[in-house]
């Protein structure tokens, strides 16, 4: 530990999950209007930050391809509340996962400078106010619009297949089957066609899935991860590729 270790602190950053998205409109800049509910989770990053230091660094799961530089969302909120300091993430949130992994970081930082604005945040991305509120709530406008409810305690299950999916590349894709007359409407997941369209190989995750447990999963957010209500911790074993996570709503 360097003495300026002393200084640090470590703040959790919980996933968060979205358990209905209904995408509701584009504005004329280009952001797309949600209608979400959202979740937190127990599964969390673990961010250690020590004050007017510089430098960002992951390890843990799936700290692996993370970028560092200064498009990484933990360097544009410490940009955006213009504070300065040596993050360290304890990365246990997939990449790419649609389980809010960067927004969590992210949010964790903010929350660390004292920053509120929760419009500001949402350019940063649609899921960093939710994850500075927490909890269970309804998300609209561009993520920035929070109507917190009441908790719901429940047993969730992850299977994250061994890829992530592009969260911009899935509303590009969005925008085109809208702009081809097609309904991405989904009972509860408007993105989960446009995820199929960009990463097909979800298909055949959602497919082993529903063999295995007899539940059809649901997309989480722009995917890759694939989530059922319940525990179901004998898929471990029947899909050895995946990794497959119980955790709690809070």
């Amino acid at each position: 530990m360097n003495a300026s270790d002393s200084s640090s602190i470590i703040i959790d950053a919980p996933a968060k999950l979205t358990l209905s998205l209904r995408v509701t409109g584009v504005r004329e800049d280009g952001f797309h209007l949600i209608d979400a509910e959202m979740v937190t989770l127990d599964l969390v990053d673990k961010v250690r930050i020590t004050p007017n230091e510089d430098g960002l660094n992951f390890d843990g799961p799936f700290s692996s391809g993370i970028s560092t530089d200064s498009d990484n969302l933990v360097s544009r909120a410490l940009a955006l509340a213009g504070r300065r300091a040596r993050v360290h993430v304890e990365k246990n949130i997939p990449s790419g996962g649609g389980l809010g992994g960067g927004s969590a970081d992210a949010a964790a930082i903010l929350k660390w400078a004292g920053f509120t604005d929760l419009v500001a945040a949402s350019r940063l991305g649609a899921d960093i106010p939710f994850c500075m509120i927490g909890g269970r709530a309804r998300v609209r406008g561009i993520g920035e619009v929070i109507d917190t409810l009441p908790p719901v305690h429940r047993a969730i299950t992850l299977v994250i297949p061994p890829f992530g999916v592009s969260t911009p590349a899935v509303y590009r894709a969005w925008d085109d089957l809208a702009k081809a007359g097609i309904n991405t409407s989904d009972t509860l997941n408007d993105l989960q066609q446009a995820a199929l369209v960009v990463e097909p190989r979800l298909l055949e995750w959602q497919d082993k899935i529903a063999q295995a447990c007899g539940q059809a999963p649901v997309l989480a957010g722009s995917g890759a991860t694939w989530w059922l209500d319940g525990a179901f911790l004998e898929l471990a074993k029947d899909l050895p590729k995946a990794t497959v996570l119980v955790t709690q709503t809070r």
